[in-house]
């Protein structure tokens, strides 16, 4: 690989590492809120927050969620041909497609709210779906521009936005939350039913604060466009390529680019409806009462998945970083550099995803103690167990973005189609013949991104020709991992013994858990200096690496 490539290779994995550490800071954030939005909404709080949150997301998947991937792979095509006009048209086009189909599915929202949360045996939860249904248009706008930087191959405006957004949400919805939880309490008591209407109404404060974040950060995106708006301009004239695209033209790519891309990621969430209509149905008719089921689905919702999902957002901010550049790579026929990105994409998802499973796994319960007060086992069970599918939705949300990049965007698209089906008769297999209730949806979650995960990997491999380094990639971090665990479980158990605090040992033994992970890669060599110079912060890696003689 020439020096070019090398540079290349490396900024894609310091753009994917800002993205991802900002998309760290924001779950970490936004599992630091959870647990007073939590501890007002309660457990049936969660379940309407989380049946909203479902809903808006599917719509906002369908209206939306695919325009940034689609305008960054659009965008990172034409300037590596230094096409700036036509750049500028995509941007132009975008923020149109954006704005008609976020109004649409915006009033959509707004006026079928009963329709859809009754459909989920959640009919309070319409209370916050309405406050979600602005923020459509928000995201769409908001989408666009990020996917307009991330196409330049700049992470930094998406990832200060995320966290700007995350922020604000926070403060907004714990607030919110608490005001329209007391309001809900006295209109639940006029209607005689108190705890449902607090729960709702605190619920639709919780949403309102996603609002005002998603707001936020359309307000600093766009002033960083307009701050560097003179030297856009300049760039486009001096543009003198001869091919220049219509509008009607942008927006057919657009388009055909987003279809795709949309169908995949719409197959990939619709699951959590499909699982929510399923599961509730299932298990009423198998006598479990309304109480018991809501705070299941509130557990499984607003903290078995809130906490699996911080680890997977590394993946997502990778796969974010990798389509830019590998489609640009792609349009220039250099596989070379292709299998180059995917080799080291897949390589840094693998050394975060293994240890995460397994330090999640081996700390369920105290994790489940400390973040959110939940000391029922049934909590700590479900996130032992289903800990595995962190490492699964990392190889299947990457891969996904991997085959966006190199212009497979119909594969992710019928692979989760073979899913959706496969996992679908897991969970009915899964709840009626063996009655595991909420961990049939645990096991059932996993499953699904285990089979998506496989056929992405294969269809990958087949279409780049990739080949990757079992050893390296797979075997030393799982073994590493191991190694940390058995770590990690022994210091909080002596830690517990001593100080009697499950939060002392959980974060002491988190941090020991970190250092030893990192020293076992060393010493078998899963992590080599030439690594540690692509993350950011490298240089002084390396220089903690070559101190403890580890390299």
């Amino acid at each position: 690989m020439n020096s070019k490539n090398n540079s290349k290779s490396t900024n894609f994995l310091v753009q994917g590492s800002i993205l991802a550490i900002a998309s760290i800071i924001s779950r970490i954030v936004g599992l630091i809120y959870r647990v007073p939005l939590t501890a007002i909404i309660g457990k049936t709080g969660n379940d309407y927050y989380g049946t909203a949150f479902e809903i808006y997301s599917i719509i906002l998947i369908i209206s939306s969620y695919s325009l940034p991937l689609a305008v960054s792979k659009l965008v990172a095509t034409r300037v590596e041909k230094g096409e700036m006009k036509n750049t500028m048209k995509v941007l132009k086009g975008a923020l149109l497609f954006a704005f008609v189909s976020g109004t649409t599915f915006m009033c959509i929202v707004f006026f079928c709210a009963d329709i859809f949360t009754n459909i989920l045996k959640t009919p309070l939860a319409s209370i916050a779906l309405r406050v979600l249904a602005p923020v459509i248009l928000i995201v769409a706008l908001l989408g666009v521009f990020r996917g307009f930087f991330q196409g330049l191959q700049t992470m930094m405006p998406s990832a200060v936005s995320q966290i700007i957004e995350q922020i604000l949400n926070a403060v907004v919805s714990v607030v919110a939350a608490f005001y329209l939880f007391s309001y809900g309490s006295k209109i639940g008591r006029v209607l005689g039913n108190k705890e449902e209407y607090a729960a709702a109404y605190g619920a639709a404060g919780g949403t309102l604060g996603t609002g005002v974040g998603a707001l936020s950060a359309l307000l600093f995106v766009l002033f960083i466009y307009l701050v560097f708006y003179k030297k856009f301009k300049r760039r486009v004239v001096r543009d003198h390529k001869p091919n220049k695209e219509t509008y009607g033209q942008v927006l057919k790519l657009l388009i055909l680019t987003i279809i795709p891309v949309l169908l995949s990621t719409t197959l990939y969430n619709i699951v959590s409806i499909l699982d929510q209509g399923i599961f509730k149905n299932m298990v009423t008719l198998q006598g479990y009462d309304k109480k018991t089921i809501s705070e299941w689905w509130g557990v499984y919702t607003g903290q078995y998945k809130v906490l699996i999902n911080v680890p997977i957002s590394i993946a997502s901010a990778m796969a974010a970083s990798a389509v830019p550049t590998l489609a640009a790579a792609y349009n220039n026929n250099n596989m070379k550099r292709v299998r180059s990105q995917i080799h080291s994409a897949t390589r840094f998802i693998m050394m975060i995803a293994f240890p995460c499973t397994i330090g999640m796994a081996v700390l369920a319960g105290p994790i489940m103690m400390l973040l959110f007060s939940d000391s029922d086992p049934t909590s700590a069970k479900m996130l032992m167990c289903g800990s595995v599918a962190i490492l699964f939705y990392s190889l299947s949300t990457l891969s996904n973005g991997l085959l966006q990049g190199i212009d497979r965007l119909r594969i992710p698209v019928r692979n989760a189609a073979i899913a959706l089906v496969l996992q679908l008769v897991f969970l009915i297999v899964a709840l009626q013949k063996f009655d595991l209730n909420i961990y049939g949806m645990v096991y059932a979650n996993a499953f699904y991104a285990l089979c998506m995960c496989v056929l992405n990997h294969l269809a990958v491999v087949h279409y780049s020709g990739v080949r990757q380094n079992i050893h390296k990639t797979y075997l030393l971090p799982f073994l590493s991992s191991v190694v940390m665990g058995i770590a990690v479980y022994l210091s909080y158990q002596l830690l517990h013994v001593i100080t009697h605090s499950n939060g002392i040992s959980c974060v002491v033994a988190m941090i020991v858990g970190v250092f030893v992970y990192f020293v076992v890669m060393l010493f078998v060599r899963g992590i080599s200096k030439k690594d540690l110079a692509k993350f950011p912060e490298g240089d002084k890696l390396i220089s903690i690496a070559e101190k403890l003689h580890l390299l």
